[in-house]
């Protein structure tokens, strides 16, 4: 690559760091010192004193490569003391001419980041990484806790008690007063039975005869750990619940009004009202849209914020959720549009709200319906994912509310656009196209 002159630089003052997990090396302007590469600690007294050499060097912008998590106290402590920091993939700066080095990455880094060759990953206000990080936190927690249950699950079937064939939830009001009694020393399936509700299906004998079997007691052992470590979980859970509803709290704007309630399977798992939590946080009421419920909402806000202004516009905003089509062109040939390979944790959200619409009578599933029978299931559910991406984006960025039209509107609606095409092809080849009532 060429190098152009000073005065054609776009950041004449940048620096760049290569992060690392003992040290970091620094690179500045050559003009700006006299030692322009510098080895730093990773201590936090280290950290305050590279900070201070930057801003004694005249520099006002740093670029970080992200690597594993050792990047983040670099960027918070330098972004506390007034610099702008960029954090860029590693991906774009891993072509590194020449002998690999510490001190070689380092400069390099800041090269590409003085001529404008960089550019800065989305990083969400300070105040929405604190709720991300809890938010997180009680994923975590809520995986770690089925894992549990699958635990429980294989030490009652070991024992032939085939509870989870009478019962479709073994942690419903029903399994978890039976699991608790046979932990507490009950033995008699009579008595364990005694526990069902009157809304389950099965009678009182077919629980009888699936909680008769072979009292082993490793495997009794090995049930009651697990139950305790559920209810620990359980208890953390809460906890965060708890974090979660006061740092909400603590940034909604106003009372939003929400309109009907969310629909079934919507419900939220927080011990709290999530929903009008969230949308007084947000603004509007997410839940609207079809497929989204105070789950997936949660998720979406506190991975992305409520503010999208970093995005240019509602493409970009699906572009680096990794919803669009890609465009890989040579020679006028398309040599792939499929969308990319993302982590990305508010594009897993939108997918799985996205499944929820297969059996929905609104017009989001009917759209979703009509793609599955253009192609795929898994293109379809990615197309059906940025169609709510976009809803999702004005709705935060206009404050509009979302109304469904429902799924006959969406069907009339298709069905004019598809007489239309067919006019305007019949009149592309000179004919014209009449209904059949009117031609009778």
């Amino acid at each position: 690559m060429a190098v152009r002159k000073r005065d054609d630089e776009v950041f004449p003052n940048a620096a760049g760091i290569d992060i690392g997990a003992s040290s970091h090396w620094v690179a500045v302007p050559a003009h700006a010192t006299d030692a322009p590469v510098r080895e730093v600690g990773t201590m936090t007294a280290d950290l305050h004193a590279l900070a201070d050499w930057l801003l004694a060097c005249g520099v006002d912008v740093v670029a970080l490569e992200s690597t594993g998590v050792y990047w983040i106290p670099v960027y918070e402590v330098l972004e506390s003391r007034g610099l702008k920091v960029w954090l860029v993939d590693a991906r774009q700066v891993k072509y590194v001419p020449g002998r690999k080095s510490d001190v070689q990455d380092c400069q390099w880094l800041q090269k590409l980041m003085s001529h404008g060759l960089l550019r800065a990953a989305f990083r969400p206000a300070a105040e929405v990484c604190t709720i991300r990080a809890v938010a997180r936190q009680r994923e975590v927690l809520l995986t770690q806790q089925a894992s549990w249950v699958q635990r429980m699950q294989k030490s009652l079937v070991q024992m032939n008690l085939q509870l989870t064939e009478v019962i479709s939830d073994v942690m419903g009001a029903t399994g978890r007063a039976i699991i608790r009694a046979i932990v507490a020393g009950e033995r008699d399936p009579q008595v364990l039975a005694q526990h069902r509700h009157r809304r389950i299906r099965a009678s009182k004998d077919e629980i009888v005869g699936a909680l008769t079997g072979n009292w082993r007691e490793e495997h009794l052992f090995v049930l009651e750990q697990a139950l305790g470590m559920y209810d620990d979980i359980a208890r953390h859970l809460l906890a965060c619940d708890e974090k979660l509803q006061s740092l909400l709290s603590e940034r909604a704007a106003g009372r939003v009004e929400l309109g009907k309630q969310p629909r079934p399977g919507t419900r939220a798992r927080a011990e709290f009202d999530a929903r009008q939590t969230l949308a007084n946080w947000a603004g509007v009421d997410l839940t609207r849209i079809n497929g989204l419920g105070p789950d997936s909402v949660m998720k979406i806000l506190s991975e992305i914020g409520t503010d999208l202004s970093r995005f240019a516009n509602v493409k970009h905003f699906c572009s680096w959720l990794g919803l669009c089509p890609s465009t890989k062109i040579s020679g006028g040939k398309v040599l792939s549009a499929g969308t990319k390979r993302s982590a990305n944790r508010a594009r897993q959200a939108f997918r799985m709200a996205a499944m929820c619409l297969s059996r929905s009578d609104s017009a989001l599933g009917a759209l979703d319906r009509r793609l599955c029978m253009r192609m795929d299931k898994p293109r379809a559910n990615t197309a059906t994912a940025h169609k709510l991406a976009r809803m999702v984006y004005f709705m935060l960025t206009r404050g509009e509310a979302f109304v469904d039209q429902g799924q006959q509107h969406y069907e009339e609606q298709h069905r004019q656009r598809s007489i239309a095409a067919l006019k305007r092809r019949a009149a592309a080849l000179g004919f014209q196209i009449n209904p059949l009532a009117a031609a009778a």
